[in-house]
C-alpha cells in the first residue's frame, strides 16, 4: 500500500478549459489525473445528434484536445488517467485514446473502457416511478430518447486491477471517478463506508475543476483571488485514512483557502449530511479543515453511511423545441423603443398563429435573470438586447421566432440593431427526468484495448 497519492483534477465539465489539465499532467507530480466532462443531459444531448449525424462517434467532442494535450506528461511521469469521456460509446473512445498513445509512440499501454451505464432498452422495465412527479416511468415512453445509470468507483476498481493504465467510462457518479484511485491504492472495500466516506467528499472537492482554486468564487470588492485568469485544478494529496491536502501547481492564479474548500463543499448539496452516491452516503457535517500553507488546506474526517441498494437513473425524453433570437438598441430612448419592439412581435406572432407553450420576450440588462423580480425604478439602461424565446411542440413553429425577429431588421422600430443570423435559431429541448433501479440490476462490463 502507498503512503500517500497524488490525484488531479482534469476537467469539471465538457466545455471547461484544457490547458489546466495539460499544466497538472506536466507538473502537478501526479499519480491520477482524473476528468469529469459530463453533464445531466450530457448523454442525451449526445443521443440525439448520434440520431441525426451518423458520422458521430459518441464520445466527448473535446476528447482529442483532452488526451492529446495531457499524454505526453502523462506518459513521462508515469501517471494514470480516469475519464467519462466515453459519453454513449466508451468502447470507441478508448480506441481513440489508443491512436493518440500510438501518435505517442507509446507501446503495450492498456486502455479500458467501462460499459453498463446505458440502460434505455431496459429502463421502463427496471423503475417504477419518476422521482420529480410522482408519475410512473412509462408516461414517459413515447418521448424517451435515452437513460443512464449513475455507476459507482467499483468498475473502474477492477478496470485498474485488470491493468488498465487509462480508463475510460460513460455515466458514472462525478466524486466516484476520484474515490476509485483512492480505493485501489489504499484497498479499501467497498462496503467500508467510512474511508469511502471520506474518499467520495475528497472526489466532491476535485470534481469541479477550478472551483475549489477560486473558480466560480471572485466577486471584485468581497471576495477577491489573484490572477483569475491563470487559475488551475486543484490536486488532491491523499492519506490512506482518508484525509487529504489540497494544492495547485506552484506559479498559478487563484487561491486555495477556508473560503472556496467550504462553498465546494456545499455546492450542489442538499444535505450536507446525506449526500447520496452510488459508493456511500457522504456526511460532510463531520469535516474538519485546517489552513496548511498558502494555497493548501488539510481536509479531514469527512465520514460517510452505508451506500443505498438503489442507483439513480437518468432519463433523457425530448420535449418539444425552443426558437430563440435578438436584436439591440442603444442611445437615449433604448427602452422606449425596446418596448414598443415587444409588443409589434406579440401582435405578429398572432398574425402568424405561433402555437407555443411558453414564449419570453426580454430585455437584456433589464429583466432577462429575475424576470418580473426586478427592480421597475432602475436607471434607464443606454443600451440593451431584446431576447425572444418560445417553447413550441413543433421545430416549424419555433422557426417562426426567428422569422419574425428578421421582420424587425426593416419592418420594426428606429434603430434596431440586427445581428446577422448563422446558424440555426431553433433548437430541440431534451427533458431530464429521474427515477432509481435496484443495484443488482446493473451489470457493468470492461472491455481492453492495447496500443
Amino acid at each position: 500500500m502507498k503512503d500517500r497519492i497524488r490525484i488531479g483534477s482534469g476537467a469539471a465539465w465538457w466545455g471547461d478549459r484544457v490547458e489546466p489539465a495539460i499544466l497538472n499532467a506536466d507538473k502537478g507530480d501526479l499519480d491520477y489525473l482524473c476528468f469529469e466532462t459530463m453533464a445531466e443531459a450530457t448523454i442525451s444531448a449526445a443521443q440525439v445528434r448520434a440520431r441525426r449525424d451518423p458520422t458521430f462517434p459518441g464520445y466527448d467532442t473535446y476528447l482529442d484536445a483532452r488526451i492529446g494535450g495531457v499524454l505526453p506528461g502523462c506518459l513521462r511521469r508515469g501517471t494514470k488517467i480516469i475519464t467519462n469521456q466515453g459519453w454513449i460509446n466508451p468502447d470507441a473512445a478508448a480506441e481513440r485514446i489508443v491512436f493518440w498513445l500510438r501518435q505517442n509512440g507509446a507501446k503495450g499501454v492498456k486502455v479500458a473502457s467501462v460499459n453498463g451505464s446505458l440502460i434505455t432498452e431496459r429502463v421502463l422495465d427496471l423503475t417504477s416511478t419518476i422521482l420529480e412527479n410522482g408519475e410512473p416511468t412509462s408516461s414517459l415512453k413515447p418521448n424517451l430518447v435515452s437513460a443512464e445509470v449513475y455507476l459507482g468507483a467499483e468498475p473502474i476498481v477492477e478496470a485498474l486491477k485488470g491493468g488498465a493504465q487509462i480508463v475510460v467510462i460513460g455515466r458514472v457518479a462525478d466524486p466516484s471517478i476520484f474515490l476509485a484511485p483512492m480505493m485501489y491504492e489504499f484497498g479499501w472495500d467497498p462496503l467500508d463506508h467510512m474511508h469511502l466516506g471520506a474518499g467520495d467528499g475528497i472526489g466532491h472537492l476535485l470534481e469541479c475543476g477550478a472551483q475549489v482554486t477560486g473558480g466560480y468564487f471572485s466577486d471584485p470588492g468581497f471576495k477577491d483571488v489573484p490572477e483569475p485568469w491563470n487559475l488551475a485544478f486543484p490536486i488532491a494529496e491523499v492519506s490512506p485514512d482518508g484525509s487529504c491536502v489540497l494544492s495547485k501547481v506552484a506559479g498559478t492564479g487563484g487561491a486555495i483557502n477556508l473560503m472556496t474548500v467550504k462553498e465546494q463543499c456545499l455546492y450542489e448539496v442538499h444535505d450536507p449530511a446525506n449526500y447520496i452516491t452510488p459508493d456511500v452516503v457522504v456526511d460532510f457535517t463531520t469535516v474538519k479543515l485546517e489552513q496548511v500553507g498558502p494555497d493548501r488546506v488539510r481536509v479531514s474526517n469527512i465520514s460517510g453511511k452505508p451506500r443505498t441498494p438503489t442507483l439513480k437513473v437518468s432519463i433523457g425524453c425530448t420535449e418539444g423545441f425552443i426558437g430563440e433570437d435578438m436584436f439591440f438598441y442603444a442611445g437615449p430612448g433604448a427602452l422606449r423603443r425596446a418596448q414598443l419592439a415587444k409588443k409589434i412581435l406579440e401582435e405578429r406572432f398572432k398574425i402568424v398563429k405561433l402555437q407555443a407553450e411558453d414564449l419570453r420576450i426580454d430585455f437584456l440588462g433589464m429583466n432577462a435573470i429575475h424576470g418580473e423580480m426586478s427592480p421597475m425604478n432602475g436607471p434607464e439602461p443606454y443600451e440593451l438586447a431584446v431576447r425572444v424565446a418560445a417553447r413550441t411542440k413543433t421545430k416549424e413553429e419555433a422557426i417562426k421566432v426567428g422569422r419574425e425577429v428578421d421582420g424587425m431588421a426593416v419592418s420594426g422600430v428606429a434603430h434596431t440593431g440586427k445581428r446577422v443570423p448563422h446558424q440555426d435559431r431553433f433548437r430541440e429541448i431534451i427533458g431530464v427526468w429521474s427515477s432509481l433501479v435496484a443495484r443488482e440490476k446493473v451489470h457493468p462490463s470492461i472491455n481492453y484495448f492495447t496500443s
